[in-house]
């Protein structure tokens, strides 16, 4: 409704697990694809009923539904998922739909669990040094702008494993200081080109994940990259977004870098 875009509400049909004699009689009968046109007709009359100003419309897709959705992001502004899985630990870990659309998506990843629904509260995003972080923060401060409220702009750090050592001298303040001028500079341009949202530029010693996860608790929306530090960039999301996504107390955006 923010957005002022439509919403399309998409089920995937994925036939490979009754694939065999046991279920073929039942297949014939096509349960599969009206048990998908009741389940998306109730998520629109829901949708209509609180939001009578949103436009909506329906797709029944094939396939699997990790490779169905990533399909329809090459032409959506975002998708929005439940975290729902179906494994034994549905408290802690998210479904393996959601993070593989999570990490292969052409557009930002919503992910949603259940109680986590409230438009209240700040927009918080991650800041590192790298300028692939930029597409989050423009994300980020566009939600923020949409909803009214304030960004909180997070960047932890960690003493290097080296500075451990007895030998080496640290000053704690001289990095908060320089981590200061890398959110500040960061944030300049997204600040010029919006002006209205109010930023709370929040620099911690600790690890990445916990300040984002900390910080969720009284936030509607952590936005996070979708960059990690190894070799499968293409395949893997960070592990500071695969952390976030698992343990974050309200809605995670994923943005593609």
């Amino acid at each position: 409704m923010r957005m002022h875009e439509p919403l399309r509400i998409v089920h995937a049909v994925d036939r490979d697990p009754y694939q065999f004699s046991r279920f073929h009689a039942w297949l014939e009968l096509d349960v599969l694809v009206r048990v998908a046109q009741m389940t998306v007709s109730e998520a629109a009359d829901s949708v209509r009923e609180r939001q009578p100003n949103v436009e909506v419309s329906t797709e029944i897709v094939e396939g699997a539904a990790a490779s169905a959705l990533c399909e329809q992001s090459k032409a959506a502004a975002e998708i929005v998922m439940g975290s729902r899985g179906l494994g034994g630990f549905s408290g802690a870990l998210l479904g393996s739909v959601s993070l593989h659309v999570a990490g292969q998506a052409h557009c930002p990843v919503v992910v949603v669990r259940p109680g986590q629904e409230s438009a209240h509260g700040e927009v918080v995003v991650g800041v590192d040094d790298a300028p692939e972080c930029e597409p989050a923060l423009e994300f980020a401060f566009r939600q923020a702008e949409l909803r009214g409220g304030p960004l909180r702009a997070i960047h932890a750090w960690q003493r290097p494993v080296q500075l451990y050592a007895p030998q080496v001298n640290y000053d704690p303040d001289d990095i908060t200081a320089a981590a200061n001028e890398v959110v500040a500079a960061r944030l300049a341009r997204f600040r010029q080109e919006h002006p209205q949202v109010e930023v709370i530029e929040d620099v911690r010693r600790a690890h990445p994940v916990d300040a984002l996860v900390d910080a969720s608790a009284r936030a509607a929306l952590v936005v996070v990259g979708s960059h990690g530090r190894g070799g499968f960039r293409s395949v893997l999301l960070g592990s500071v977004s695969h952390g976030v996504l698992h343990h974050a107390r309200c809605a995670v955006a994923v943005v593609r870098e």
